[in-house]
Order: structure tokens, then sequence, then C-alpha cells
């Protein structure tokens, strides 16, 4: 079995990498102007992966899952206030979910760290388990976005597989473990844009079903999709209990290939003004402004990939997202600064009607996370070694530098 160990938190290491805008406004920012479950469902991720790096998927040793004080790690800190035990009419333990399957999942790994020293909580994540694999499928077996009616919408796959791969990985379920990464392969087979003339090929539609579909490819979709399969990645890399499982390595690869299909195509797409378009196939039409949240989390899910997968993610990968990065530090054509005094981040697609073809200014909380998933990413690459800072390779920080101190 597993052994768990207490852990005890410094804080630290996250200023030892400066970017070249200051990420103690975007944080403050998301952290007072939440709202809605999609609004905050990248804060808890956002935030672990800022101030405790080790405990995350992208730490060395993530599981298994340590016992942790909550009160001395932000990101429990703050999902102790988000989650909605019992709430009124939820089907789910997180939260009411406004009609929404995947969006409590966002809370799981909180909720299931937090089950540790608290048994609600506990209960709560099993509870979400049962929700997601209970929830309606489309016909190849895809966990709907929607528990009214089986539609699939790209936001999920930051969602529900990330939460379902680090449960199975700690509580050793190897075969919900191979379902995480087979949900993602479900959701490629029908959200996959297929016009492979296009240089934004291997992107993903970002709704396909019955009730809200939106055939467009809209930056951001792909942005929480891909990220989602790189958290997915990150579990199945590293956990002990699929070492010796017969499909990791296949998942590994499936997992990278189509990880780099999105971003590709990303890639591929026209720009506005430094930045990805709203929606990337808009290149003349009021949808197709260019914007930070689907920019940022790309350069995020680049970094992170170039850590897990150096040889495939390379420099010419890094150098698209260090370009995002400097853009966000400059001002967009108008002289505007990109990151303002009070912590904004702009332009963004509006968080709340992502129809809205008017460049949102007044501040995504979403939008700011991703900033802050783009710098962690950035700031754990540079200490890997593959990332760049002032100019010259950075070396590899000792792990007792790096890693908060197990006792």
């Amino acid at each position: 079995g597993q052994r768990r160990v207490r852990v005890s938190i410094s804080l630290p290491l996250t200023l030892s990498c400066t970017p070249s805008f200051h990420y103690d406004p975007p944080v403050t920012f998301f952290a007072t102007f939440t709202a809605l479950p999609l609004i905050y469902a990248s804060d808890p991720f956002a935030l672990l992966e800022l101030y405790n790096p080790a405990i995350s998927v992208f730490g060395d040793h993530p599981f298994p899952a340590p016992v942790l004080n909550p009160s001395t790690i932000p990101a429990l800190a703050y999902a102790q206030e988000k989650i909605m035990l019992n709430a009124p009419g939820a089907k789910n333990g997180l939260s009411d979910g406004d009609g929404a399957v995947g969006d409590p999942a966002s809370m799981g790994i909180s909720a299931y760290l937090l089950g540790m020293t608290n048994s609600s909580y506990a209960e709560a994540a099993v509870t979400e388990v049962n929700f997601q694999l209970n929830a309606p499928r489309w016909s190849n077996g895809a966990i709907s976005q929607r528990f009214d009616v089986a539609e699939l919408w790209d936001d999920f796959g930051y969602m529900s597989p990330p939460f379902l791969a680090y449960y199975a990985a700690d509580t050793r379920n190897i075969s919900l473990l191979e379902e995480s990464y087979k949900q993602c392969g479900y959701y490629r087979e029908v959200l996959q844009a297929t016009d492979t003339s296009v240089p934004y090929w291997g992107v993903y539609h970002h709704i396909i079903g019955p009730q809200s579909q939106d055939l467009g490819l809209w930056s951001t979709g792909n942005g929480w999709f891909s990220a989602g399969m790189v958290r997915v990645l990150a579990v199945i890399q590293k956990a002990p209990a699929a070492t010796v499982s017969p499909w990791r390595a296949q998942a590994i690869a499936d997992l990278t290939q189509w990880i780099k299909e999105i971003v590709n195509g990303v890639m591929g797409a026209p720009m506005d003004d430094g930045l990805l378009r709203n929606y990337l196939d808009d290149t003349d039409g009021p949808n197709g402004f260019g914007e930070i949240s689907g920019s940022t989390m790309m350069a995020a899910v680049i970094y992170r990939m170039a850590v897990l997968q150096p040889d495939v993610f390379g420099t010419s990968y890094i150098a698209w997202a260090d370009n995002i990065r400097h853009t966000i530090s400059g001002s967009d054509r108008d002289g505007n600064p990109h990151v303002t005094s009070n912590g904004t981040v702009t332009p963004a697609v509006n968080p709340y009607a992502w129809l809205d073809t008017t460049p949102y200014t007044a501040g995504s909380p979403e939008g700011n996370n991703f900033v802050v998933l783009m710098y962690a990413g950035w700031r754990d690459c540079v200490y890997a070694g593959y990332c760049h800072t002032d100019g010259s390779r950075a070396k590899r920080l000792h792990n007792k530098k790096r890693h908060s101190s197990v006792q």
C-alpha cells in the first residue's frame, strides 16, 4: 500500500523566477471576483501551481496524495469557500453545477485533498466521481457535459478527466485511470475539426449536441481541453499505480499526439495583435478579435509539455509560448497595457457570454487564471532547464529548494 505523509509547505519559490509582468495583481483579482462554477473552475489549479507546485500533478512525486493542513495551502483554503457540500437540488457532491456535469468536477481534486482530514469532503469526492460516471453518454461513450442531454463541450476536458485521473491514481483504481484517458479520446473523435486543408487543422469545435451546438473553433475551449489532457498525461506518467499497466505506453503516446494536434493547429492559426483570435476560424468577422484567455492557456500547455515531453515540444514550441508571454507583458495596438495596475488582464473573451463580439475589458477571472497558469508553467519550465530567463538557459534547482519539506 501507499504510505501517506503529512507535508509542511513553504511559499518563497513563487518569487524565484520573475516574469515581465507582476503575477500578484492577477491572483488577487481572480481570487475576489468569481461567481459561476465554470469561472472558478481553474482557480484551485492556478493557486496550487503557483504557490505549491510540488503537490500539484506537475510536482516530481504527486502520489500518494499528501495529508495537508488546508489553512497553509491557498488552493485548499479557497476551495473550502467555494465547494457547496449538499447544495440544494444538486445532483453531485460539490456544487449545484448550473446544469453542467463537468464543471463541479473541477473542484474534485481539492475536495479529495480536503477529504484527507475531513470525511465530509471525502464523501463528496466519491459522490462526484459517481456523478461523472453515471451522467448521460454520447454514442461512443463520451461523458456528456450536460446532465439533461448528451452534449459534448470542449470545456469538459479540463474539468472531469483530470479529476477522475487523479482520484483513480491515488486510490489505485487502474480501470478508472484508463477511463480518464479514454474520455479524452472519445471527445477527440467527436469534437476535432476534420478540414485538413486549413492551417489550424487539429483544433476542436466548441460544442456538438442538440441543445447548444457551436461549431466554431473557440481558442479558449481548445485551451481548456488541451490543458486537461496535459493533466491526465502528467498523472499517468507519474502515478506508481500505472507503471505496470499494459495500456500506459499507448496512453502516453496518444495523449502527447492529441495535445500536439491542438497545439500545432493553434500555432498555425492567423493571429490578431500578437494574440490568438477568440474564434480561430473567424479571420474577418466580429468573433475574430485577439484575446488573452485562449492565448495564455495555450502558452501554459506548451510550457508544461516542454517538461513532460521535451523531445516532442522543443524550441519552436517554447518560442511561440514566449511570444505570447511577451505580448501579455506589453501593450495592445492602441497603447493599452494588457496587465493593468489593478491586475485586470485584457482584452479577453466575455467569460459570461462567449458569443459576445465585444472584447471584454472589465476583467475575466478565468482569463486572469490562465495568465497565472502560464506564469507557473514557464517558471517550472525554467527550473527544469528547458526554458530560458534573462537570455540564458536556466540551471536546475536542487529539489530541496524547489519542493516542500516532508516530515
